[in-house]
């Protein structure tokens, strides 16, 4: 059996025993909730015997995120029927558009500020997280968040559109930074998915062109300020690796042109077909020159600074880049 979450998916597998066996004695008529009190059930002895996760057709193990998602899975991809896959694909279809809805518009301006991202998943859902949000008050600063939350596929989708949610609702309480992403760390943590982790970026700016910014084990910013670059590093633990972990902000003046650069390691992680890494000193060259480029500019600068490097070779992981470019005074 797979030792990644076995006691997080036992506990969630005997309430979810509790509750269908409530509702089964509420309703006896309904023979659904037999059925589904019987695979619980039989998931719960699988346990017991270690055979659970594993195919019941091949004997290997089922695919991890699959199992995350619905610990009642018996059979892996390769062993799906053909009713079955079909039900799959319209469920990864409809994730992956919800996961499009989320978010933001590719380019935004607003108040002196001018925001662009690139948003490339590698399967059909994603494991990164973007988003812009305008506070509603007086003060209208923006609020932007890059992440990348761990594990792939199905589960990591899932999780991202709970940072979405958490996000959107706790801008509106008009918290510091780091107070911002403390309170989501926790609620993070004490999620039903508390296993899982996301590194993340998340910032202020603000109409004045002072930009607050908290790194939580993400990758390191760059931050293009008078023509010098300055890397930003973690300041922070990645959220929900810890629910009561503090955060610490560092703070920024920008000037028309001054840009800060954000993405995931889909894009320094990229290897081309020699199997060499992209790295951070190849991201690094894309931004020279860009202080004369638009936030667009800057991203599709470094987005075919990297397709020149991969030549024919694809992308491994989840890709996110976004740059935030102060363009006037208040």
């Amino acid at each position: 059996m797979p030792d990644f979450t076995d006691t997080f998916v036992r506990e969630q597998l005997l309430d979810r025993h509790r509750r269908l066996e409530a509702a089964v004695t509420w309703s006896q008529s309904e023979p659904r909730l037999m059925e589904l009190l019987h695979e619980v059930d039989s998931a719960l002895a699988r346990m017991d015997q270690d055979t659970w996760g594993i195919c019941e057709v091949c004997h290997e193990p089922v695919e991890a995120d699959r199992l995350m998602a619905d610990p009642l899975v018996r059979y892996c991809l390769d062993h799906l029927s053909a009713a079955q896959r079909d039900a799959l694909e319209r469920d990864l279809e409809t994730a992956a558009a919800l996961q499009r809805g989320l978010l933001p518009q590719p380019e935004a301006k607003h108040s002196g500020w001018e925001v662009a991202h690139t948003y490339r998943p590698f399967g059909p859902v994603s494991g990164d997280y973007c988003d812009v949000v305008v506070e509603e008050t007086p003060e209208r600063s923006l609020f932007f968040f890059v992440g990348d939350v761990s594990g792939k596929g199905v589960t990591a989708s899932m999780l991202t559109a709970q940072l979405h949610a958490i996000f959107r609702s706790l801008v509106m309480q008009q918290l510091p930074v780091p107070q911002l992403l403390g309170q989501a760390s926790r609620i993070f943590c004490e999620s039903a998915l508390s296993p899982y982790y996301a590194t993340l970026v998340g910032g202020r700016a603000e109409a004045g062109g002072s930009l607050e910014i908290v790194n939580a084990g993400h990758c390191p910013p760059l931050l293009i300020r008078g023509g010098k670059l300055t890397r930003l590093e973690p300041s922070g633990t990645p959220l929900g690796m810890f629910c009561d972990g503090p955060y610490r902000a560092e703070r920024f003046d920008l000037e028309p042109g001054d840009v800060l650069f954000v993405y995931t390691d889909g894009v320094s992680e990229a290897r081309n077909p020699d199997d060499e890494e992209y790295g951070e000193e190849r991201v690094i060259e894309s931004l020279r020159g860009c202080a004369r480029l638009t936030a667009r500019g800057v991203v599709d600068g470094c987005v075919e600074s990297l397709g020149r490097f991969l030549g024919n070779a694809s992308l491994a992981d989840d890709l996110t880049i976004m740059a935030i470019q102060r363009t006037a005074r208040a």
